[in-house]
């Protein structure tokens, strides 16, 4: 019985003997469009880098964990849904999101 695994970043790997062994894709042309896509997206730690923060300020400034910063930065996962389009804002007008997203609600 073959075992697989879907990777976050869309790879299927096989398991086995406790190693992870790719799987070439059955379709490439299927995945095609994924792959530009991600290379369309701003990379993150540009992103971070012209906003002069460090990882921990930028995670916190997005709200989300310094490891999720860290995985981007790596390669190690990608931004999915709403975190990617954020980053694409981010890429456009750095200043109006950090704004946007230090601001408190207005009490009522």
């Amino acid at each position: 019985m073959q075992r697989l695994r879907l990777k976050a970043d869309g790879r299927i790997v096989e398991l086995r003997d406790g190693r992870e062994i790719p799987l070439a894709p059955v379709h490439p042309v299927a995945s095609q469009p994924v792959a530009t896509t991600a290379a369309s997206q701003p990379a993150v730690r540009d992103l971070r880098r012209r906003a002069q923060l460090t990882q921990l300020e930028f995670a916190a400034k997005l709200g989300v964990p310094v490891e999720t910063i860290r995985n981007w930065e790596q390669g190690k996962r990608a931004p999915r849904g709403p975190a990617r389009a954020l980053l694409a804002v981010i890429a456009h007008s750095p200043e109006t999101v950090f704004a946007a997203l230090s601001s408190e609600p207005a009490a009522a």
